[in-house]
């Protein structure tokens, strides 16, 4: 019985032990994730509408766009902000930018363009999603305005070609005040036609919404990686 005892404290000690180095081990992974340093590169990302200006509307569920824009924003930034990029969103919930009583497109707008001077940006990504007459159109798109934009676009377009359309789109100029408002290098992503009924039902989920923030982050992220190499 005595031995038994003995054999058991053993055990006991050694199990307390191994729980010990098992803490010690998450808390240092812990730590480190956490910690992961800035790799230098500040995003501004511009989540579409809000507030008063919902944007478009969903054909079926009558889904609101800028909540949309809102999720994916708020994903695209988890995906960066993991990969150590500075990231500064426009908006974070569902309020218009300009805040206020009274809503105003052009002081939200001059908000917008305010937070992206004061971040000096490498990059604004502006987020939004699509609607036609025609509701056969659909798939996602890159706009830019200006070289210094142009060869993020083209990377994302490649990415939405490859992940999300079934038919291939190119990135395009784009009259869009977003971009147009500063000189840093700005892109806006057409995230898909809520216009289309088959593209609506995958906008609306959060999977896609997923999907389509990893897309836009593997792509951006390929952009940077070849100018740091070049």
């Amino acid at each position: 019985m005595a031995f038994i005892t003995i054999k058991r404290k053993t055990i006991i000690a050694v199990l307390s032990v191994v729980l010990v180095l098992i803490a010690a081990v998450t808390t240092a992974a812990t730590v480190i994730a956490s910690s992961k340093p800035s790799n230098g590169i500040t995003i501004v990302i511009d989540a579409g509408h809000g507030g008063a200006d919902g944007g478009v509307t969903g054909i079926t569920t009558g889904t609101k766009e800028s909540d949309i824009n809102l999720s994916i924003s708020k994903y695209l930034s988890k995906y960066l902000q993991n990969d150590g990029y500075n990231v500064i969103l426009t908006r974070s919930d569902s309020s218009a930018v300009s805040g206020g009583i009274k809503y105003s497109k052009k002081e939200d707008m001059r908000a917008r363009r305010d937070i992206v001077a004061a971040a000096s940006p490498d990059l604004v990504i502006s987020v939004h999603c699509n609607s036609y007459p025609v509701s056969s159109v659909k798939g996602a798109q890159a706009f830019y305005a200006g070289a210094a934009g142009e060869k993020y676009a083209r990377s994302v377009q490649n990415y939405f070609n490859d992940v999300l359309n079934d038919r291939p789109r190119q990135a395009a100029v784009g009259d869009y005040y977003i971009l147009n408002c500063s000189e840093y290098p700005s892109i806006l992503c057409e995230c898909g036609f809520l216009s289309n009924v088959s593209e609506e039902s995958k906008l609306i989920t959060a999977s896609y919404q997923q999907k389509i923030a990893y897309t836009i982050y593997s792509a951006i992220s390929a952009a940077f990686d070849k100018d740091a190499n070049s």
